[in-house]
């Protein structure tokens, strides 16, 4: 029955209309406008060295949002502001670990966001190892009481970087199943691929009736010293001590830039990164490259000697680090009023290599789109894949308002070397790799803006399954 309703919704829609030899030129000469272009690391550039980390609700992240409004504006977008939200705030402070037993060792590690501290004196424990979060959930009580839990889950180094969604729930909710057993602490091996002694961070929670405990990641080396140890059979004890704490509610902003569409003023094409980084690092990757990647692509077509049809929409959200508060503030602001007039978003957010494929999320109108697309992108090495793009960290939110997305695949077989680290830094972004990132997005956003056929799959839910 799905099929029926879906198949005769899309055989009432109008057909799709076929993307102009002219619209595809002006992209292509965009496509290699960009390739020539610096104007996306100069960006980025700036940002490190100016501004530098910028952790969500800080100083530096208020600094980063006027660095963002006067670049905006120094570039001449036609409107330049800002929407305010109010975050929780966080506070790392400072973390210390050393094996006592079975032999001394100093251990490199790192708080996880969101975390709580140990008192003054610190925790002294034994430890307990669980190959994954699904392992700590069935374990024994008598087995965790009191003890430092260990998640040692590694994750695996492939292209497309979906290992990460995998790994990654020991550091999200670590902290609260072990708390559930009795546990003082829980350390993590980072969510990384890398070898270095760069400890990884990330974003941790917390459930209000369970009580809170520390959760730190150690450095994948560090990781294997505590797990080399458990193997040899003899008891691992460990003392942890932690200043994190949690700071009080503050107010951050997204930072928007708009070129204004010659026919279809009102109508939307969303191009995002976000603005705010961890704090150990520079940000360079995480994402001053996405901030930059936009902008770079909005500046291109608002140099055209004629606008596209409708608005693109240039957007650094805040806050994504903590918990997507940017885009979930998006969302709401922008519910009733022009959400339903985005014809298209995408949100560039997984470092800074080339782009090799792009997704979409289009009905069948779109299928001329994709076609042109193709045609444009392809000569610089993207290929066309599925029709399931999410759109990337915060704009995976606005498919469930109807809005359809695009997502440019990068290349992260070494992205996870550096994610959240000391070493997200300005020398680990090729200018060349950079700039093919903004060749593809700027062609993309393009065509879309002119593109006068509907890319809305189904209107208003999906008829069930």
């Amino acid at each position: 029955m799905r099929k029926l309703l879906v198949s005769l919704l899309f055989a009432s829609l109008p057909a799709a209309a076929a993307v102009s030899e002219q619209d595809i030129q002006t992209a292509e000469k965009l496509r290699d406008q960009a390739l020539a272009s610096h104007q996306a690391y100069d960006l980025v550039k700036s940002l490190v060295v100016e501004v530098g980390p910028r952790l969500a609700g800080s100083e530096n992240n208020k600094k980063a949002e006027a660095w963002a409004v006067a670049k905006l504006k120094s570039l001449g977008f036609d409107k330049v502001y800002t929407e305010a939200l109010t975050i929780p705030t966080w506070a790392r402070g400072t973390i210390h670990a050393e094996i006592s037993a079975p032999y001394r060792q100093h251990l490199v590690l790192t708080a996880l966001g969101g975390s709580v501290g140990t008192d003054a004196k610190g925790i002294d424990a034994e430890v307990v190892r669980f190959a994954d979060i699904d392992a700590l959930k069935a374990a024994d009580r008598n087995a965790v009481a009191g003890k430092i839990v260990f998640i040692d889950k590694p994750m695996a180094r492939v292209q497309n970087g979906f290992q990460y969604g995998t790994t990654v729930a020991g550091r999200a909710m670590g902290a609260v199943e072990a708390a559930k057993l009795g546990a003082k602490a829980v350390l993590i091996r980072s969510v990384g691929t890398g070898l270095s002694r760069f400890p990884h961070t990330g974003m941790m929670r917390y459930q209000d009736d369970v009580t809170k405990i520390p959760a730190a990641a150690l450095a994948v080396p560090d990781a294997n010293l505590v797990a080399a140890m458990l193997q040899a059979g003899k008891p691992v004890k460990l003392h942890l001590t932690m200043t994190a704490e949690p700071g009080p509610q503050t107010t951050v902003h997204n930072v928007i830039a708009e070129v204004t569409g010659s026919e279809k003023p009102d109508e939307i094409v969303l191009i995002a990164g976000h603005l705010d980084s961890w704090d150990e690092g520079q940000g360079a990757i995480d994402d001053g490259a996405g901030i930059a990647i936009a902008a770079a692509a909005g500046k291109l077509i608002k140099d055209l000697p004629k606008r596209p049809k409708r608005t693109i929409r240039v957007v650094f959200f805040a806050a994504e680090e903590t918990g997507l508060w940017g885009g979930k503030a998006y969302v709401e602001q922008h519910k009733g009023k022009d959400l339903a007039k985005h014809v298209l978003a995408g949100e560039s957010d997984f470092g800074a290599d080339r782009v090799y494929r792009i997704d979409t999320r289009f009905g069948p109108e779109g299928e001329a789109l994709r076609s042109a697309l193709n045609k444009v992108l392809s000569p610089i090495g993207v290929d066309m894949g599925d029709n399931q793009a999410g759109g990337g960290s915060e704009v995976s939110l606005l498919p469930y308002q109807g809005v359809p997305v695009v997502s440019l695949r990068q290349d992260g077989t070494y992205y996870f070397d550096y994610h959240h680290t000391a070493d997200d830094t300005l020398n680990k972004i090729d200018p060349a790799q950079l700039a093919q990132n903004v060749a593809a997005w700027v062609a993309t956003v393009y065509l879309a803006a002119q593109n006068d056929s509907p890319l809305r799959p189904i209107p208003e839910g999906n008829f069930g399954e």
